[in-house]
């Protein structure tokens, strides 16, 4: 569990890779240009053209595949999840029959279905990804505040906030350690290992609490909710280069639409 969630948070790609070095701002933006429209339809190619385009561009990222793929790693029991509720509460079951299981048909139209969704959400998520892979979260943070113009007290506190996040997986394992050190053990009994997950959970969400709270009033007592404009220590500039981007991870999203509507298979969520 510790290990769960932990999460690495400093950038572990190439820094000297050309889109790894653009604007934090304009990263996150293109992310969201580029993955948004593919929630529109339910057909299986415009993920599978949204991730290949993903995996060509991950070299002008300086991201290895095999760092996303261990980054990628929780979404598939996310992948998994939609794959058995398709199978067994889908309303249409068109194609051919595969496998009859009592009242529960699986055919093609089922598993084609279940596939697209898995491929959308790996299609929305890895830009993400790449983005927190190739960006440090103070990076962003001041390029929030600078060039989005986001609320220094909401980009700031989220920063912190963000920064303690693989102190979780640290208190786990010692809350853990604590307890089985007073001989609190469920064993192999999985009823006492689901009472005790929660408690530790509980108990981790608690010390979560307050920590939040201290770290609140510590940084109004530095002055973060003052109405003093505030000063920056490591500008962030926004160039055209960054501008190129956003154009352009726009402009392949259309493309990619209009490629399956070309290819009469685009499925409109809401037809």
């Amino acid at each position: 569990m510790g290990a769960a969630v932990t999460l690495a948070l400093q950038p572990v790609a190439d820094p000297a890779a050309p889109l790894a070095r653009r604007n934090p701002v304009a990263k996150v933006g293109a992310a969201l240009l580029f993955s948004l429209p593919l929630i529109s339809t339910l057909d299986p190619l415009t993920p599978a053209l949204a991730l290949l385009v993903e995996l060509l561009l991950l070299p002008f990222f300086g991201v290895r595949l095999g760092v996303l793929a261990r980054r990628a790693a929780p979404l598939m029991p996310a992948a998994a999840g939609i794959l058995v509720t398709m199978v067994l509460f889908a309303a249409e079951r068109d194609g051919a029959l595969l496998v009859s299981l009592g009242s529960i048909d699986v055919t093609t139209g089922v598993l084609a279905t279940a596939g697209a969704l898995i491929l959308r959400v790996f299609a929305v998520a890895l830009p993400g990804i790449v983005v927190f892979a190739t960006t440090d979260p103070t990076d962003l943070a001041d390029a929030l505040v600078q060039n989005a113009k986001a609320p220094a007290r909401f980009a700031i506190g989220a920063l912190a906030a963000f920064r303690l996040v693989p102190l979780l997986g640290e208190e786990w394992r010692s809350l853990s350690l604590a307890r089985r050190a007073r001989g609190i053990d469920a064993g192999r009994n999985p009823v006492a290992k689901m009472r005790l997950f929660g408690s530790t959970a509980f108990a981790l969400l608690v010390g979560a609490l307050r920590r939040g709270v201290r770290l609140a009033v510590a940084m109004d007592a530095r002055g973060f909710d003052s109405d003093v404009p505030r000063t920056h220590a490591r500008r962030q500039h926004f160039t055209l280069p960054d501008a190129i981007l956003l154009a352009v991870a726009l402009l392949t999203a259309i493309a990619i639409i209009a490629t399956s509507v070309a290819l009469d298979v685009f499925r409109p969520v809401t037809g």
